[in-house]
């Protein structure tokens, strides 16, 4: 299957032009024969509590800008709820080819922010949450290297249409010259008040990509459904929250019909940018920093903060929804960029702390694997426990496994001699 947009790498000149890299969610399995079964695979709702949250606050009132491949407003859960905005792929360098699967990474993630569930399709975090989609990529792009320019245009533009919340959940590496045009778009958002989520990609190596380590932008890293930090989620001092990446039911690339498990840190963005929703709807009179704020200090965590693999850790929105719990604290200071003594956005551009090299180290393959190496990562926290990652357990239990199977091997040979 064709992932929404592959890494790409030119030298232009001598010098590297933007790559991208979608930090997409991928066919992770076998699809869903029923719709029916969808909801009951939405395990991450369940782990935080959404049926009881949704008494106190659905997203009603809270527009959520979608900037990704479009999104198709006729699957029944988003019928109605879908404005569609401007398209700004005819500025992207490279071409690109069309498929049936064009819309599907953009209409998953808008789902998982306000699907309503209609006709067994996905139920959203935060659904009666608005939809503003974006147009940046389309599947099958040559190359993205007007990556800086289309996502800057495409932050101003959802936040002149009113979009308190902007989803990225694509990404990838910045030419030269091109930070400082990210930078300025993303202080535009912040001085308006709107907060950006975005995905920090699936290679699992410690590698940042634009926009999510621009300071102002919350960098999302994918949990799985152990409440750990997922083996494919990039990590890096950037890093701010965590939310539930993994094993995520999602319409089918090549059949919307039918549901595909997928994971990424495309999704896990999604989840975050609707727990913001959630809260900023049952407080509208918060700031975007506010709404930041307790985001940070609700989040489930152990060890460091902030740790380089969830940042202050997996979004809680319930611990605000239902528990009454974190400080909103000053409107008008930036919780993320205070807490990593970085210039706010009103007082001028911060320097990001890291940068990224000159190429992907690993590039997400097809079936959404890393091509990288893994470094083995900290244990991330579910409702404040932490562990060791599943996939290290499981790995551990084999190779214990593996011994054992060739000390019974040996034994019999030496019975039977």
């Amino acid at each position: 299957m064709s992932p929404l947009t592959r890494a790409f790498r030119s030298r232009v000149g001598g010098a590297l032009a933007a790559v991208v890299t979608v930090a997409t969610l991928v066919l992770a399995g076998a699809p869903t024969a029923q719709a029916e079964d969808v909801r009951s695979r939405q395990w991450y709702l369940d782990a935080m509590k959404a049926e009881e949250m949704w008494k106190v606050s659905t997203g009603k009132g809270i527009t959520v800008a979608v900037l990704d491949a479009g999104v198709d407003p006729t699957v029944p859960e988003l019928r109605g709820k879908v404005q569609v905005g401007a398209d700004y792929t005819a500025d992207v360098n490279g071409g690109s080819e069309g498929g049936a699967e064009t819309v599907q990474h953009g209409t998953n993630m808008a789902a998982y922010i306000a699907g309503t569930g209609a006709a067994g399709g996905i139920k959203g975090l935060a659904p009666d949450a608005h939809i503003l989609s974006v147009k940046v990529a389309t599947p099958g792009m040559k190359g993205m290297f007007g990556l800086a320019g289309v996502l800057s245009k495409a932050i101003r533009h959802a936040v002149d249409e009113g979009s308190r919340v902007i989803n990225i959940s694509i990404g990838g590496t910045s030419g030269a010259g091109q930070e400082e045009e990210f930078q300025a778009a993303v202080d535009y958002a912040l001085r308006k008040g709107a907060l950006i989520f975005a995905a920090t990609g699936n290679d699992g190596v410690g590698f940042v990509e634009y926009p999510a380590v621009v300071p102002g932008v919350v960098a999302v890293g994918a949990l799985d459904t152990k409440g750990k930090v997922a083996k494919f989620s990039n990590y890096g001092d950037h890093v701010g929250l965590a939310a539930a990446g993994d094993q995520l039911p999602g319409r089918c690339e090549k059949d919307k019909t039918r549901f595909c498990s997928k994971f990424g840190t495309s999704g896990a963005t999604a989840i975050a940018s609707a727990s913001a929703a959630l809260i900023w709807s049952a407080h509208p009179d918060w700031t975007g920093n506010q709404v930041l704020r307790v985001m940070m200090e609700t989040a489930g965590r152990n060890g460091p903060v902030p740790s380089k693999y969830i940042g202050f850790g997996g979004v809680r929105p319930a611990q605000v929804l239902l528990e009454g719990k974190g400080d909103p604290g000053p409107a008008d200071v930036n919780p993320l960029l205070a807490a990593r003594g970085q210039a706010p956005a009103p007082g001028g551009s911060a320097a990001p702390k890291n940068s990224p090299s000159a190429a992907s180290t690993g590039a997400a393959g097809d079936n959404g694997t890393s091509k990288g190496s893994h470094a083995a990562p900290e244990a991330a926290a579910k409702s404040g426990e932490g562990g060791f990652p599943l996939w290290a357990i499981v790995a551990s239990a084999v190779a214990v496994v593996a011994v054992i199977c060739t000390v019974v091997a040996v034994s019999v040979r030496r019975r039977r001699a």
